[in-house]
Order: C-alpha cells, then sequence, then structure tokens
C-alpha cells in the first residue's frame, strides 16, 4: 500500500512537472486575470490541465473593490495595478475579471451606514465603477467577466483577520448573499447589453437554505475564499465555453 501510495504521488508530481512546462513553454496564448485575491483560483493546476496550451497570468490585488477603484486615495491603488497589467498585454488579449467580494461582504454596507445612503446606491455606485473598468478592457482586449463569489463568513464569525476587519457591518450572511447575487445580476444584465461574456456561478453556488453551499467552503474556517480545488471545478465548464 505504502509503495502504490508513494508511486502514486511520483506519477502526480512528474505530472504537475509537465503541465507546468507545457505551459510555460509551449503555450499558444496568455489569457490575463484581473481581480482580487479570489482571482488567485486561476494559478490552481486545475486550469493547467484543462488548459495546458494557454498560460494564465493573474494580477491579483488584495482587497480591490469595484467601490474604490476610481479612488485616488485608495489603499490597494488598484486601478494604477490593473492599468499597468493590461498596459502589458498584447492587443486582444483574453481578460478575465474577478472583483466585487470585497464590495457586497463590507464596503456597500460600510458606506451606506457612513453616509447615510441607502444600499442600493452604494451598490449602483460600484457597478458603474466595475462597468467603467471593463469598458476600458474592452478598448484593447476581449473581457470575460466572472461573477463574485457569495459570501462564506457566518453570522457572528470571529475568526480570521477578514471576519474581524468586516464586524462593524450588521448585514447577516443571508442578506449579504442576496446583495452579492444581486449585483452579480446588474453586471450580468449590462455586459449582456454590451455582447461582453459574463459568467454568472450564483445558481451553482447557493444551497437549499440560501446561503453558498458547504462544498464550497474552505477546510480552514478562517479563510473566507473558496476551497480552491472546489472553485476551479465550478468555473471550469462554463469557462471552457468561451475560451
Amino acid at each position: 500500500m505504502a509503495f502504490t501510495r508513494k508511486k502514486s504521488n511520483k506519477m502526480l508530481h512528474f505530472l504537475k512537472r509537465l503541465l507546468q512546462y507545457l505551459n510555460r513553454h509551449c503555450a499558444r496564448r496568455t489569457i490575463f486575470v484581473l481581480g482580487d485575491s479570489h482571482a488567485l483560483v486561476f494559478n490552481h493546476d486545475l486550469f493547467r490541465l484543462a488548459f495546458p496550451f494557454s498560460r494564465f497570468e493573474v494580477c491579483s490585488v488584495g482587497g480591490a473593490t469595484a467601490s474604490g477603484l476610481e479612488n485616488p486615495n485608495s489603499k490597494t491603488q488598484a486601478q494604477e495595478t490593473f492599468a499597468r497589467a493590461l498596459q502589458a498585454a498584447p492587443k486582444n488579449s483574453t481578460v478575465l475579471l474577478l472583483l466585487g467580494e470585497v464590495d457586497t461582504g463590507f464596503v456597500i454596507w460600510y458606506r451606506a451606514k457612513k453616509y447615510a445612503l441607502s444600499v442600493d446606491e452604494m451598490m449602483s455606485q460600484a457597478v458603474e465603477n466595475y462597468l467603467r473598468l471593463i469598458m476600458t478592457v474592452k478598448e484593447r482586449h476581449r473581457p470575460i467577466v466572472i461573477s463574485t463569489p457569495l459570501p462564506t463568513i457566518t453570522d457572528g464569525s470571529a475568526f480570521g483577520d477578514v471576519a474581524n476587519q468586516r464586524k462593524e457591518i450588521s448585514a447577516t450572511q443571508h442578506e449579504r448573499t442576496e446583495l452579492t447575487t444581486r449585483f452579480n445580476s446588474a453586471i450580468q444584465s449590462r455586459c449582456n447589453s454590451l455582447g461582453i461574456p459574463c459568467l454568472n456561478f450564483d445558481k451553482d453556488s447557493i444551497g437549499a437554505d440560501g446561503i453558498v453551499r458547504p462544498t464550497l467552503l474552505n477546510s480552514d474556517a478562517r479563510n473566507h475564499h473558496y476551497k480552491p480545488l472546489a472553485h476551479a471545478r465550478l468555473l471550469l465548464p462554463k469557462l471552457r465555453k468561451v475560451l
């Protein structure tokens, strides 16, 4: 049994090295990814396996928000980082965009309370900011928008730095989930009218209880990202149709 397991591990290691070699030296195209920390899922080996002759170049800015894209005083300076990545991309490149989790999970609620405005007003502002980024990408490239992941932080959670940072808002997980699906629907509707592919995974991600499926949850309760393999498997079938 131990010998079989060791042999299997060696084979997996060999296949991983082979895929890395193909991606690095035999890639026929580079697919660029812009987004927040959730965009790091595109570094998963499953995408190398599914697209062996494509290389994923991921530009991930932790904490990036659609709400703050046009704020010159933004802590993340995501707009500038994304602009540099787009400038380096050859014209007509495929660019995947994945933003919004920080907005729907925290920033929209926080700003609504801070400025005494409605959540709908703050969401509309985030949608418009995101659309401007998408249209900027469209000027030189082929954008494909990936829907925002559903919130995984449970009500009253005190686990992890992100959960602690978001304690200032009182919105429940169900309320944050509902806002996320509305945000995704708004982005999808606008993209459809512009002829821009937008892959919405909300129906595939919501469980019978109205919140994210347990199968997507990270094994580390302090980690608010989806389980990497589960997230990659979720994205892959629809992504195959547009890449």
